[in-house]
């Protein structure tokens, strides 16, 4: 049989088995991933990004846990506490159609485990085998292993048996959505612009200083600041079909870019959906900064100068529904209150959702847990996001509660007494928070409340 006769053999096969594509994810990048719905159980299930198959998977026969303090205890083979998980094979495009390549690319491994790890998201671990016809496996297991995205079993260091040489690997949930294996390696991470440039390369600890009539304070130096209207976090919500972005807030300085019209002025969409949200109801209710379209620009102005705070709109597919300001707590006016004292890299936010048809639990869940995710992927060095809600403020402190943040205590700003919430950085990737492989938030009666 010829190549073209194999290879029509081949794709022949594989649309047999397959009875539908299923889409996965929409990466940062904005490529589609699909994966096969097949007929056969037996037959392995296909990546494709953009349809084009990339790589596939299948289950072995075999469960591995990834047991750690109990090796070299009396307890090493009886840990069944620590879970198993089926052994997944992964296999080059070519396994299902000769003329494809034997081959998978960096980005795309990438993708494939960013699969995974939406479709196992309750695993803590997916233990996996690079199959022996990736031309490139030596390749790909050295990325796995030094981006930090997966580890072999653990072994002791006197131990005369090394996992070194052994297949087996296993992906880490946790190290995972801490953004190991994307900067310096591809462009497909959630981190875009210049905060990915910053993840790869963080500023250098030197002292810096804040004296303000709210805060003095002596503390490491921030970066810079993004681009006005730079994209800097894109990821995709399964569950909500739909991509979250964030951008730095352009108030078009440089009068060159697209304005609308409000309040008988050109402004910048930005600006314009800031001032007509600050001007309604609910929100002035929780910020209380109802105003002129003037003082919202000086509002805006003033952050943009303050090397402490990025100003950032949120969307959902382009469409803009609320504002968040991204703090260094150190130089913020609730520091002083933090028990212990604040430390150099921790995190602070403030919130708010303009746009009544986007608000609900399940997308304040993944708005307000991709904030935590784009504050822990912006500096490795942070370890912890503090909040201050209202303490009156129950729905908050819920939705705090939801991804995974604690109230640590309680205290009284001149103006309000608020909780402090905590999210350590540990819990945050330690938890199963970002997946939103589906809607878990659905009511008894079957109607999603998005």
């Amino acid at each position: 049989m010829n190549n073209a006769n194999r290879r029509l053999a081949a794709i022949q096969r594989t649309l047999a088995a397959v009875n539908s594509w299923n889409r996965i994810l929409v990466l940062p990048d904005d490529a589609r991933v699909d994966i096969s719905q097949v007929n056969d159980a037996a037959q392995p299930t296909a990546v494709a990004i953009d349809g084009k198959v990339v790589g596939l998977y299948r289950t072995l026969p075999r469960s591995l846990a990834l047991v750690i303090s109990a090796i070299g205890t009396q307890h090493e083979k009886s840990a069944d506490h620590v879970p198993k998980y089926p052994l997944l094979e992964i296999l080059p495009p070519a396994a299902v159609d000769a003329s494809a390549p034997a081959t998978i690319s960096i980005a795309d491994l990438w993708a494939i485990v960013y699969t995974l790890h939406t479709v196992y998201h309750s695993q803590e671990t997916i233990p996996i085998v690079l199959s022996p016809t990736i031309q490139n496996a030596v390749e790909l297991s050295a990325y796995l292993l030094n981006s930090g995205l997966a580890r072999k079993r653990h072994t002791l260091p006197d131990d005369t048996i090394s996992s070194a040489s052994e297949p087996e690997h296993f992906l880490i949930r946790q190290t995972f959505w801490q953004g190991a294996g994307t900067v310096s390696y591809h462009t497909r991470g959630w981190l875009r612009g210049h905060l990915a440039h910053l993840a790869s390369a963080p500023v250098p600890y030197t002292q810096s200083f804040t004296r303000t009539s709210l805060v003095i304070a002596a503390h490491p130096l921030r970066p810079t600041k993004p681009r006005e209207g730079e994209v800097i976090y894109r990821r995709y919500i399964p569950s909500l079909g739909q991509m979250l972005e964030f951008t730095y807030f352009d108030l078009d300085l440089d009068g060159v870019r697209p304005t609308v019209e409000c309040d008988g002025e050109r402004v910048s969409p930005h600006l314009a959906a800031f001032h007509r949200w600050h001007n309604s109801d609910h929100v002035n209710r929780g910020w209380g900064e109802r105003g002129p379209m003037e003082k919202h620009r000086a509002y805006i102005r003033g952050l943009m100068a303050d090397p402490s705070t990025l100003p950032i709109m949120m969307s959902w597919d382009g469409e803009l529904m609320g504002y968040c300001e991204m703090v260094w707590t150190k130089e913020n006016h609730v520091a002083p209150y933090v028990p212990g004292g604040a430390w150099d890299y921790d995190r602070g936010l403030h919130v708010l959702v303009g746009e009544e048809k986007f608000r609900g639990i399940h997308r304040s869940k993944a708005w307000f847990s991709a904030i935590h995710h784009c504050l822990f992927l912006q500096d490795a060095r942070t370890e912890r996001v503090i909040g201050e809600p209202k303490a009156a403020n129950a729905a908050v402190i819920k939705l705090s509660e939801a991804v995974a943040m604690n109230v640590n205590t309680l205290f009284d700003f001149p103006y309000k007494r608020s909780a402090m919430t905590w999210l350590p950085r540990e819990r945050f990737f330690r938890y199963d928070v970002l997946a939103f492989a589906e809607d878990n938030d659905t009511p008894p009666d079957g109607i999603p409340r998005k």
